[in-house]
């Protein structure tokens, strides 16, 4: 069954779910939803295969203080995520990207990617990123972009993703009360960093249609 078989399939199976009461006869197709969807989205750029490979991010805005690790926080995740689901990639570790970071001044991924002997550079550009909505509740926002560089054609950039605004919880923002803000950047940052690495290797089609419910726990 193709990539476009499957796609008709699941958003067929979603209209269904929506038509019915809310009865457990929903219960049951939303669990044959979730049991059908499975790992089988292609990615969008699958050429990290078999690479060395950097992750850079920076911050297009200065970050308010509170929020001035993110930027690293957010590459480190990513480049976990990409170890782990992206056959045979070697990425570069992180704290020597960061050392080369502190240590020189850089405008453009493929003078990192040359200075860590990378043969791809993972760009993120991160444009944006809050964590409230007014000064009670939590409901991160973040907007960002990513882009690959391959620095064995001289830094051209091979791939680029303009990502729609990341938000999360999408629907419910949670009492500031309830949750420690350091906990809640972590939690967001690894949502970010999992809409971004995504685009690499193989994932869940849907990956976010809980997310509300996995906030509030």
């Amino acid at each position: 069954m193709d990539r476009f078989s499957r796609r008709r399939i699941a958003v067929s199976l979603i209209l269904v779910v929506a038509a019915l009461p809310l009865c457990g006869c929903q219960s049951l197709l939303v669990t044959a939803l979730y049991l059908f969807k499975g790992n089988d989205v292609d990615p969008e750029f699958a050429e990290l295969k078999g690479k060395k490979v950097a992750v850079v991010c920076r911050p297009m805005v200065a970050l308010q203080y509170r929020n001035s690790s993110v930027a690293r926080d957010l590459a480190q995740q990513i480049t976990t995520l990409l170890e782990k689901n992206v056959p045979k990639i070697h990425v570069v570790d992180q704290r020597k990207v960061n050392k080369w970071l502190d240590e020189n001044t850089w405008d453009e991924y493929r003078e990192v990617g040359k200075a860590v002997k990378a043969e791809m550079v993972v760009g993120v550009d991160l444009e944006s990123f809050s964590l409230y909505q007014g000064q009670t509740v939590y409901q991160g926002r973040a907007n960002a972009a990513v882009a690959v560089y391959d620095c064995q054609q001289n830094g051209k950039k091979v791939f680029e993703k303009i990502l729609p605004q990341s938000v999360y919880p999408p629907n419910a923002p949670i009492p500031a009360a309830d949750r420690l803000e350091g906990d809640f950047r972590r939690e967001f940052v690894a949502v970010l960093a999992d809409q971004i690495a995504r685009y690499f290797y193989a994932h869940d089609p849907f990956p976010d249609m809980a997310q509300d419910a996995a906030a509030l726990k």
